[in-house]
C-alpha cells in the first residue's frame, strides 16, 4: 500500500469520525437543551451554522476520499458482485441520506433561530436529527464491516 493510500484512508476515517461525532453531539447535546428552552437563539444559531459547514466539508471530503478508495480498491465487477462491494455501495447510499438529513435539520433550526425561536425549530428538526444519528451509526457499522469483515463479508 502506498503512502498516499494510507494518508487517504486516515483522512477518510478521521473525517467520518468528526462528522458522526458532530451529528450525535447536535442530536443529543444541543437538541435537548433547545427543546427545553434553556438555550438562546443567537448562540444556538452560531453553533448550528458551524455544524452545517462542518457537515458540508466532511461530506465533500468523504466523497473525494471515498471515491479515491473505491477507485483504487475496487472494480465495477467487485463493487456490484461482492459482499464488500455491496457494503461500499451501501455506504455511498447512507452518505447521501446523512447529507440530506443533516441539511434539512440544520435548515429547520437555522430558519427558526433567525426568528429568535428555539423550541419550535428544535421540535421540527428533532426527527431529522434522530434519523441522522441512526444513519451515522449505520455508516460506522458499515465501515467496520468493510474494514474488519466477517464471515459474511469475505
Amino acid at each position: 500500500m502506498s503512502t498516499i493510500d494510507v494518508v487517504v484512508r486516515m483522512i477518510h476515517s478521521i473525517t467520518a469520525a468528526a462528522w458522526v461525532g458532530s451529528v450525535l453531539f447536535v442530536a443529543f447535546g444541543l437538541l435537548p437543551s433547545a427543546l427545553d428552552g434553556s438555550l438562546n437563539a443567537s448562540p444556538s444559531q452560531a453553533i448550528v451554522s458551524r455544524f452545517r459547514w462542518l457537515s458540508r466539508g466532511c461530506s465533500a471530503l468523504l466523497f473525494v476520499t471515498g471515491g479515491h478508495l473505491a477507485g483504487t480498491l475496487y472494480t465495477v465487477d467487485s463493487l456490484t458482485g461482492s459482499a464488500r462491494g455491496h457494503l461500499v455501495l451501501a455506504m455511498l447510499a447512507l452518505w447521501f441520506v446523512l447529507t440530506g438529513l443533516v441539511e434539512v435539520a440544520a435548515g429547520k433550526l437555522d430558519r427558526g433561530f433567525d426568528d429568535q425561536k428555539v423550541r419550535s425549530p428544535a421540535r421540527q428538526a428533532k426527527p431529522f436529527l434522530y434519523a441522522a444519528s441512526v444513519v451515522a451509526v449505520l455508516l460506522l457499522v458499515d465501515a467496520t464491516l468493510i474494514v474488519y469483515g466477517s464471515g459474511l463479508v469475505y
